[in-house]
C-alpha cells in the first residue's frame, strides 16, 4: 500500500510538471492583431516557445471594416513570412500615386518606373491580412494561441514575468510564465501604462472620417493623396473595385460630416476629390477617430518590449502607421532569434536595447515626416502655400526628388530586416 501511495504521488508530480512546463514560455505576446500576429509568425521557426494572448475571439477580431496601405517593404516581409501568396490575390497593387493640393492645378504623378519597381505599394483589408496570419499560426507547433483571454496582471522579476489571465471557460485565473512579454495591445496599451512608460507627443486639432465608397469611374489602381486646407484626403483603391476614403478635417467639421445625410456627405466628398472618380455611393458606415502623434519615451522596460501602436502613433497621411508596426515586429523577431541562437537571455536589457536602437530612430523619422506634411499642407498661410507648391513643382520635375520620396514612403530607405524578400 505504501508503494501504491508512492506511485500515486509520483504520478501527480509528473502531471504537475507537465502542466507546469505547458504554462511556461520564452515569449508572451499580448495582442493578437495584425502586428502581434506578425511577430508570432516571424518566430514560427525560431525554436522559441511562444504564446499569443488576444482578448477577442478570432472570428470577431477579423471583422474590422478597415483597409490599410501596405508598403513595398511590408509586402516583402509578408513574402518572407510565407503568407504573401494567400494575400496578394486579394489586394490592390498601386499602378500610380497622385498627389495634389486643393485648388492648385498641378498634379504630381508617381509611377513604378520612378522607383524601378513593378508597383508602388498595396491596399489590403484588415480581414485579408489577419486571416492569413491566423491561418499561418494554426500550423506553427511552437506557438500557443489563447483567445479569447484577458490579461489582468503581470508581475515582473529579474528572470521573467508571471502573467495572470482570465478565459471565459475557466472559473479561476490561469498563471503563465515567460522570459519576455511583448506589448502589442494598441495605442492605449495597458502593459505600457502598468510598466510606467511615459509617452511624448500631442493630439492634433483634427479627426479622421473613414468610409468605403463605390465610385462611378473605375479607380484603375490609382491611390490619391489630395491635400486641402483643412487636412488631407487619402483615397485607396480596393480589390473589389471600391475605394476607402480617409478624410482628415478639424474635429467639429468631422462630426458634421459624419452626421450629414449620405447624399450631402457624398456631394462634399465629390467636390473635395475634384470629381476624380465621378459620382460616389456610400458602401459602409462612416467611422470617426481623433488623430494624434505619440512616441513612447522607451520602447523597452525590464522583461518588456513595445511594438506597433503600443510604441508609437502617427498622422494617417501617407498611410505609414501599420507599416511601422510590421517593421517593429520583424525587427524584434530578428533580434530575438539572433540572441537565442547565441545562447543569450532574450529578455535581458542588452538584447532588447538592440531592438530599441534599431526601431526608435527610424520611427521618429516617419513621425516627423507625417507631422511635417500635415502642418505644411493644412494651412492657408500664403508664404507656406507658395513654398509647398514650389515643392510639388520640383517633386514632379526632378526625378531624384521623386525617387527619394518614394524610397521613404515605401519603407526601402531604412534598414531592411532579414526576413524581407523580393516579391516573386
Amino acid at each position: 500500500m505504501p508503494r501504491l501511495d508512492s506511485l500515486s504521488v509520483q504520478a501527480d508530480a509528473v502531471q504537475t510538471e507537465r502542466l507546469h512546463s505547458q504554462l511556461n514560455y520564452d515569449l508572451a505576446i499580448v495582442g493578437g492583431g495584425i502586428i502581434g500576429n506578425t511577430l508570432a509568425v516571424a518566430l514560427q521557426h525560431s525554436g522559441l516557445r511562444v504564446v499569443s494572448i488576444e482578448s477577442q475571439s478570432q472570428s470577431i477580431s477579423i471583422t474590422k471594416s478597415r483597409a490599410y496601405v501596405l508598403s513595398m517593404l511590408s509586402g516583402q516581409i509578408f513574402e518572407g513570412l510565407g503568407i504573401w501568396n494567400q494575400v496578394l490575390p486579394q489586394v490592390t497593387q498601386f499602378s500610380q500615386i497622385q498627389i495634389s493640393d486643393a485648388d492648385y492645378p498641378g498634379v504630381v504623378k508617381m509611377y513604378p518606373q520612378d522607383l524601378g519597381t513593378e508597383t508602388l505599394g498595396y491596399a489590403a483589408s484588415h480581414e485579408v491580412l489577419l486571416t492569413a496570419l491566423q491561418a499561418k499560426l494554426a500550423t506553427a507547433e511552437n506557438i500557443t494561441v489563447m483567445c479569447p483571454a484577458q490579461v489582468v496582471e503581470v508581475d515582473y522579476t529579474d528572470t521573467g514575468a508571471e502573467i495572470t489571465i482570465y478565459t471565459p471557460d475557466t472559473a479561476t485565473p490561469t498563471k503563465i510564465r515567460a522570459s519576455l512579454v511583448i506589448a502589442a495591445d494598441g495605442a492605449k496599451s495597458s502593459l505600457r501604462s502598468q510598466a510606467g512608460i511615459e509617452t511624448s507627443g500631442w493630439n492634433y486639432w483634427q479627426s479622421c472620417i473613414t468610409a468605403t465608397i463605390k465610385p462611378e469611374k473605375p479607380h484603375q489602381n490609382v491611390a490619391y493623396e489630395r491635400f486641402w486646407y483643412a487636412g488631407p484626403i487619402g483615397v485607396l483603391p480596393l480589390a473589389d473595385g471600391n475605394c476607402q476614403v480617409v478624410w482628415t478635417v478639424p474635429h467639429e467639421q468631422a462630426e458634421e460630416l459624419r452626421n450629414l445625410p449620405a447624399n450631402e456627405f457624398l456631394k462634399e466628398l465629390e467636390r473635395c476629390t475634384g470629381g476624380l472618380l465621378g459620382k460616389l455611393e456610400l458602401d459602409s458606415q462612416r467611422w470617426l477617430f481623433p488623430v494624434k502623434l505619440m512616441q513612447s519615451n522607451q520602447y523597452i522596460a525590464p522583461r518588456l518590449a513595445l511594438i506597433g501602436d503600443a510604441a508609437h502613433c502617427c498622422h494617417p497621411v501617407a498611410g505609414q502607421g501599420m507599416n511601422l508596426g510590421i517593421r517593429d515586429a520583424v525587427a524584434l523577431a530578428e533580434v530575438l532569434v539572433t540572441a537565442h541562437q547565441a545562447g543569450e537571455d532574450i529578455g535581458s536589457n542588452s538584447v532588447l536595447n538592440r531592438y530599441a536602437n534599431w526601431r526608435k530612430p527610424e520611427n521618429w523619422v516617419i513621425l516627423a515626416f507625417t507631422d511635417f506634411l500635415d502642418r505644411v499642407f493644412s494651412t492657408r498661410i500664403l508664404p507656406i502655400v507658395i513654398i509647398r507648391r514650389i515643392g510639388l513643382f520640383l517633386l514632379d520635375r526632378v526625378p531624384v526628388f521623386k525617387y527619394l520620396a518614394l524610397r521613404l514612403m515605401t519603407g526601402l530607405a531604412g534598414k531592411i530586416p532579414q526576413v524581407a524578400k523580393p516579391i516573386s
